[in-house]
Formats: structure tokens, sequence, C-alpha cells
């Protein structure tokens, strides 16, 4: 009998481990549906006063790990503000499936050629002259990130409206 009780505990404990297993993984394939659903993002910089700046940006679809990279001008003040402090968030939002994903993590400024020409959109040709010497990218890798999903009943807390989160450091 004790054999029945021990293997009932055991079986039980690693089904709640799958559970949690198969619960991020939903969660990061939810995720990644809204990046790509929303198309554009908010890259969140903080200014040397500690302002929050954001704008829109045109990102490529995320990588397997989340990474993202995006293009920008090499003389836009968001590489001044990155270079300056390398903590960023991303904001990606599908209306249409009333869904938002947060990422936060760190940014730096990649000028490799080799990556500039894999990471470039012809949509982009009007706005950089040159380049070789006008286009930068940013490559962001996330730490967490935080996803609300009407569509797929992904939601806050009731009570404190914390947030499905996922850790990407562990």
């Amino acid at each position: 009998m004790k054999f029945l009780y021990v293997f009932f505990f055991v079986a039980l404990f690693s089904n709640c481990d799958n559970s949690k297993n198969q619960k991020k993984k939903e969660i990061k394939e939810i995720a990644r549906e809204i990046m790509i659903a929303a198309k554009n993002c908010a890259l969140i910089t903080i200014d040397s006063l500690g302002v929050a700046n954001v704008r829109t940006m045109d990102p490529f679809l995320p990588e397997d790990d989340f990474t993202v990279f995006m293009g920008t001008n090499s003389k836009s003040l968001k590489v001044k503000q990155i270079r300056n402090n390398n903590k960023v968030t991303l904001y990606y939002f599908d209306s249409k499936s009333v869904s938002y994903v947060t990422l936060q993590g760190t940014a730096e400024i990649v000028n490799e050629q080799k990556m500039k020409e894999k990471y470039w959109k012809t949509a982009w040709e009007n706005f950089y002259k040159n380049r070789t010497t006008d286009f930068l990218l940013i490559k962001f890798v996330p730490n967490k990130a935080n996803v609300i999903s009407e569509k797929y009943n992904l939601l806050g807390d009731a009570i404190t409206w914390e947030t499905p989160q996922i850790n990407f450091q562990k």
C-alpha cells in the first residue's frame, strides 16, 4: 500500500512540473502569435534625466529565444539613449485579439555589415541614403515578458491584475 501512495505522489508532482512546463510553452506560443499579429511595437528607452521615451518600430519577427532585431538611423536619439542605458522595454499590442506582450530586457547597437544585410527590409530604402553609415541594428534580448490575451483567456489576477509572465533567464 505504501508503494501506491509513493507512486501517486510522484505521479502527481511530476504532472505538476509537466503542467507548468506546458503552460510556459503555451504562454510563449501565445506571446509569439501576438507579436507577429501586432506587426509594429513600441520601443521604450530611458533618457539621461530618467524620462521614458517611446517610439514606434518596425521589428523583425522574434527569434526562437525572443531576441528581436530592429533597424534605426545611426544618428537617432534612441542610439545615444541605448548606449547610455541599455535597459529597454518593447510593447506589442494586437487590437484584433485584445492582446499585448510587454518585454523587458537589454538592447545593444549592432554595426556588423553581415548582420545589417541579414536584417534589412527593402521598404526602408528611402529612409537611409547610405546603408553602410546611416543604418544600424538594435538587438533586443528579453529578460522577462508579461502577456495578456482575451482571445486565449490569458488574463491578469482578478485582484492584483498581475499578468502571466515568462522569465527568459531560467
